[in-house]
């Protein structure tokens, strides 16, 4: 597929990383060449200096047969204006267009083919915001994923010692709850996967990814691991776009405090927001943190622009007495670095949302992509279509299907139901399979398992 990305930053450059080793034929505009020469040096890719929305720019990126444009600049308007170049100009197929602001956002009638078309919006604020909502949700999960509407989650916990399955084999698992149906997809121990059998152990400190019906998730994760008290009192550092949709998403049901440093923004966030404390002050600052009784706080979310201001103020937050703190980090490097001593969580923001636009970008009707372990691995919500003769899966038990290396079937939804994947379960057209893959260069032969063709016999 040839792709042009708009935009070198962390979501531009992580996505050319992830694509550029999948076959693809990439090219990154971009007007700083520092940035593009350092992507070039690491990357099969072309690269083009100059501003992204110029027609000139776009026709000498390839944009006359280009199959898919994503522009991710931090500019919302030189996005939907490359957009519409693209359009007008070359009828490039696939639009997809990142787009921050809610002034944009909330008219949705702009995005359309007779007004800015732009095919798919991308909101990194808000999907980063769903991603900690879903934490928040869930205490002491590391990743929480919704598939087919929700009906399914994939989530990842740490083994702590004492959990009832430590030390036991995962056959033990079903048989301890016979009325609970749920699969480990996959398992992460110093950093290194392990695809799980029935006879697999877990031990201390494993990284567990397991997948259920959603009304079954709190269950599980209770055989895994101490079950954390809901989650009341939320303290957030940063009261920018990601910190203020936070706030207004839990303000409701929880006690929520913003401590943001700018005093004009603070006004606009105690204007915006209905029962959130907004406060004055430094995320740093050790006295505001003990005058809010930081040692009463649930979870520390720090979420502001800068890395070390999250690290160095989530530090500090735990050593005070919070329970639990998470924080946004926009350096990848950063993130292995600090998560599991001190830092709870750590969320990379890119990451998040390269998810989003990976399930534009694969073949076959893939209709949820998630980037997980810092993009070493993935999980993929596939709809099967076809027959047993059109198709490598219709017609098939999951214990016939040709896996690729490194890839298992966690679960199928079919209609509202959600089948938990063992061997003798029967795959249907218009299925959705949730598979978990951990070796990346596999991807592409997923892919083709889900293309339909006129016969593989």
């Amino acid at each position: 597929m040839k792709i042009i990305i708009l935009g070198a930053g962390q979501v531009g450059g992580t996505l050319a990383e992830h694509l550029a080793n999948e076959e693809n034929d990439i090219t990154v505009v971009d007007i700083n060449e520092e940035r593009l020469r350092e992507l070039q040096n690491r990357l099969d890719i072309r690269t083009v200096i100059g501003t992204a929305s110029y027609p000139n720019i776009l026709r000498q990126a390839g944009g006359e047969d280009a199959d898919m444009l994503i522009a991710v600049t931090s500019s919302d308007e030189i996005n939907m204006v490359a957009c519409q170049v693209a359009h007008t100009l070359f009828r490039t197929p696939t639009k997809i267009g990142r787009v921050r602001s809610t002034a944009y956002l909330t008219r949705k009638s702009l995005f359309s083919n007779d007004a800015i078309p732009v095919d798919v919006l991308i909101s990194p604020e808000q999907v980063v915001t769903d991603h900690i909502r879903r934490l928040i949700e869930y205490p002491g999960a590391l990743q929480v994923l919704d598939f087919a509407g929700g009906l399914a989650q994939l989530v990842a916990v740490k083994a702590y010692y004492g959990g009832p399955l430590v030390g036991q084999e995962l056959g033990f698992l079903r048989r301890h709850m016979p009325n609970i149906d749920t699969r480990v997809a996959a398992i992460y121990r110093r950093d290194r996967p392990i695809i799980p059998t029935g006879d697999t152990v877990i031990e201390a400190d494993d990284e567990v990814f397991f997948i259920a019906a959603r009304r079954d998730i709190r269950t599980v994760m209770g055989e895994l691991r101490k079950v954390d008290r809901d989650f009341r009192r939320v303290l957030i550092a940063g009261g920018g776009n990601i910190g203020e949709r936070l706030a207004e998403t839990l303000e409701h049901k929880h006690q929520v405090k913003i401590i943001e440093h700018d005093l004009g923004r603070c006004g606009a966030l105690s204007e915006k927001l209905d029962r959130t404390v907004v406060l004055h002050g430094s995320a740093t600052s050790k006295r505001l943190m003990l005058e809010e009784n930081i040692e009463d706080c649930d979870i520390y979310c720090a979420l502001t622009n800068d890395d070390e201001v999250n690290i160095m103020s989530s530090m500090l937050a735990k050593r005070l007495g919070a329970k639990k703190v998470l924080t946004l980090i926009n350096n990848a490097a950063y993130v292995d670095l600090v998560q599991g001593g001190e830092i709870d969580i750590a969320i990379s923001p890119q990451q998040t949302t390269i998810g989003s636009l990976l399930t534009h970008v694969r073949r076959g009707d893939i209709v949820n992509v998630h980037s997980l372990r810092r993009g070493a691995a993935e999980a993929i919500e596939a709809i099967a279509h076809g027959d047993k003769r059109s198709s490598r899966v219709v017609g098939r038990t999951i214990g016939e299907v040709d896996l690729p290396s490194g890839t298992s079937i966690g679960a199928i939804v079919r209609g509202k139901e959600v089948l938990i994947a063992h061997d003798d379960v029967m795959i249907e057209s218009g299925d959705h399979l949730i598979l978990f893959v951990i070796d990346k260069r596999r991807i592409r032969d997923v892919e083709r398992l889900f293309q339909v063709g006129l016969t593989f016999f």
